[in-house]
């Protein structure tokens, strides 16, 4: 699990290519601190196992599904990516649930200066846009994040100069695409509610307790 507080920028240092999948070689600073092979990172929100740890990186395998639900696979050597290690029990939880699980990939529309903050506004699908609400939360490229608001064809967030600079939100451009990671309380609860009738299908507090919340 991690809380979308990414902790340092890192850059790729090389990308070995299979037909369907993709070895990701990191170089990393903070990140490597306590870091043992095995461990989770999330790589721009992608969850990713460390396979190898060298002085000043790490590699990570990167599946052909992962390959397929992200935007993984349009890095290059030298790219910019947001990492963050896997969250300590005992660690402060700073932003929201995040599963380092991307939901798809979305395009950055607009980029525009409001005073101080940075609108992103991002077009995205109908199937991710169905669990993006005004005021809650969402991970663009592993980075936790408030939803402003909520359009027909996509979503915006407002952010502040320091996420800007401790992430490569400054090296974003429009077009470019991202990876998504909704909030999991909702596709959860969509899960678990009943789909036999409209009126079964109503969210009440009784319903929500009898499923554990």
């Amino acid at each position: 699990m991690f809380t979308g507080i990414v902790e340092e920028v890192g850059t790729i240092k090389s990308i070995n290519r299979g037909q369907h999948s993709a070895v990701l070689t990191v170089r990393a600073k903070a990140v490597l601190e306590g870091t043992r092979i095995g461990d989770s990172i999330a790589v721009n929100g992608i969850c990713l196992t460390v396979r190898q740890l060298f002085p000043d990186s790490f590699a990570a395998d990167v599946m052909h599904e992962t390959l397929n639900r992200s935007a993984l696979a349009q890095l290059t050597v030298g790219s910019a990516v947001n990492l963050e290690r896997a969250m300590p029990a005992n660690g402060r939880f700073g932003g929201h649930i995040v599963a380092g699980h991307v939901d798809g990939v979305g395009r950055i529309a607009n980029i525009r200066k409001d005073d101080t903050a940075i609108w992103y506004t991002i077009h995205a699908d109908s199937a991710i846009l169905r669990y993006v609400v005004e005021k809650g939360s969402i991970a663009i490229d592993g980075i936790s994040l408030t939803v402003a608001a909520v359009e027909p064809t996509g979503f915006s967030v407002s952010t502040i100069p320091h996420t800007v600079r401790q992430t490569n939100l400054n090296q974003r451009h429009k077009g470019d695409f991202v990876n998504l990671e909704t909030d999991v309380v909702g596709k959860y609860i969509e899960r678990l509610l009943p789909s036999e009738t409209p009126k079964q299908n109503t969210l009440t507090k009784e319903m929500l307790l009898r499923c554990g919340f």
